[in-house]
Formats: structure tokens, C-alpha cells, sequence
């Protein structure tokens, strides 16, 4: 969000302050979500909170609009957060992604959440049930979680 913006809301009496936040958001999403329209009678969070939100994630300028709302969905599979998931899957069918990408953004969510689990399962697992002990930091170019050597190309 830009600092002109966030002073023009800052100026504004509370109330008017959330009711342009709120047609912003009905606006960008074609709806209101519901811990958006739940905080909405509390101005001091809402706004704070709006300003933060939107400085991080609303910056449609830095990234096309339907990867912002992939990755969402991706992260909202993740964390199982069915409410954020049914409202970013509203809006990327609003924007016109297919249901084979948002399938795949859930794929990716769901591989990367099984190897953070296979990887700390087993980690965990060997720590306590052998005499070896298991190499808990990354080697080089290995990912610190699951060490899976990453297929990145080298940096120049």
C-alpha cells in the first residue's frame, strides 16, 4: 500500500476509514470475507490490521493477480484452513483459473506439507530410537528441513 494512501486513511474518522477499506475489498475480491466483516465494528484492529494486509499482499502491481491467489490457495490447503480456502478458490474462479491449476497449487501445498512431515518424523524418529545421531543442519545446496539436494541451478 502506498504511504499516501495510508495517510489518506489515517486522516479519515474511523468509520469512513472502514467503509472505503471494505468497498476496496468487495472491489478487489467480489465479497467480503468473513474475519474481514467480523473485525469490521472494531476500527483501531481493523484498520492496523488492513494497512499490514494490504502492504503485504495486496500489491497486485509486484505479481499477476492469479499466481497471488495460486499461492493462496496453495497455503490455505497447507495450513487446512477450509474458510480461507473456499473464499481464494471463489476468487481465482473469478479470475478465471482453471480447476486443473488450482488442483495444482494444492499438489505442490500437499508434497511440500508431506516432506516437512516425513522429514521431522524421521529425523525425530532416528534421534530417539538409534545410536546414530542424525545430521540436523542442511549441507550445501540441501534443503534444511528434508535435505533434499535442490535442483536449483548454481548462482553466478
Amino acid at each position: 500500500m502506498e504511504i499516501e494512501k495510508i495517510k489518506k486513511i489515517l486522516d479519515q474518522e474511523p468509520e469512513e476509514a472502514v467503509a472505503d477499506m471494505l468497498e476496496d475489498v468487495e472491489e478487489r475480491y467480489g465479497e467480503i470475507p468473513y474475519i474481514i466483516n467480523f473485525m469490521k465494528d472494531m476500527p483501531e484492529l481493523f484498520i492496523s490490521r488492513m494497512i499490514y494486509e494490504n502492504s503485504v499482499m495486496r500489491q497486485m502491481n509486484l505479481m499477476d493477480p492469479k499466481i497471488v491467489e495460486l499461492i493462496s490457495i496453495a497455503v490455505s490447503s497447507a495450513l487446512r484452513c477450509e474458510y480461507c480456502l473456499k473464499t481464494h478458490l471463489r476468487v481465482a474462479k473469478r479470475l478465471g483459473i482453471s480447476k486443473e491449476e488450482m488442483f495444482s497449487a494444492m499438489l505442490i501445498a500437499a508434497t511440500i506439507s508431506s516432506a516437512a512431515v516425513l522429514a521431522e518424523g524421521t529425523r525425530s524418529l532416528d534421534s530417539q530410537l538409534s545410536d546414530t545421531k542424525v545430521e540436523m543442519n542442511s549441507r550445501e545446496g540441501n534443503c534444511s528441513v528434508c535435505s533434499i539436494v535442490s535442483q536449483l541451478p548454481e548462482e553466478e
